[in-house]
């Protein structure tokens, strides 16, 4: 079984999102996509994110068309800080040993990879694949051999902090997120107060 791992705090998840997946599904033939929303992100400990059930549920409406996608509640239900490290270790739980994980992430994230928690546990529970993300050069930030791909996906010059600042200017966002995602936020009032 080979399994992509998609992380993140999806402050909302958008179509750049979903595309990265899709390519990364095609290009190692993964049967499935694992979209985590991180709980409470270590990265983010000093930025304002929307409560994780928000951000989980707006991932599931993002994701149940596609039937090689799925969402775990792995990061969002574990208490305290999300690190990479443990979601890959519930997963690997999960999925059992023969399973191959492969974790899919953005440029931006890759080349701050070697201060993650346990980063050499990380390369050796997941395949490492770095996608394109905009204003992010795309390079290996020096990991072992073999234990990352870097992978151009389609060009969606989207963002996360790009949605939520649209969103607070009262600018539109149909087809930067999938509609049921931009009625999610509009009937929760999400990102309203986002400078």
């Amino acid at each position: 079984m080979r399994v992509g791992v998609m992380g993140g705090t999806f402050d909302p998840i958008h179509l750049g999102h979903l595309a990265a997946a899709s390519e990364v599904a095609h290009h190692f033939g993964l049967q499935t996509v694992v979209f985590v929303p991180a709980g409470s992100p270590w990265q983010k400990a000093d930025r304002d994110i929307s409560p994780a059930e928000d951000r989980y549920l707006m991932t599931v409406i993002a994701t149940a068309a596609d039937p090689r996608f799925t969402v775990s509640r792995a990061d969002v239900d574990r208490p305290g800080p999300t690190y990479t490290v443990d979601t890959l270790r519930d997963l690997r739980s999960e999925w059992g040993a023969d399973a191959e994980l492969f974790f899919i992430t953005g440029a931006d994230a890759l080349n701050d990879i070697l201060s993650w928690r346990d980063a050499d546990e990380v390369q050796r529970l997941a395949h490492l694949v770095g996608v394109t993300r905009p204003g992010h050069v795309l390079s290996d930030p020096g990991l072992a051999p073999g234990s990352v791909t870097l992978l151009d996906v389609p060009a969606l010059a989207i963002s996360s902090s790009e949605v939520r600042a649209r969103v607070a200017r009262d600018a539109p966002i149909s087809y930067l997120v999938p509609a049921g995602v931009d009625n999610y936020i509009a009937k929760r009032g999400l990102y309203r107060d986002t400078p």
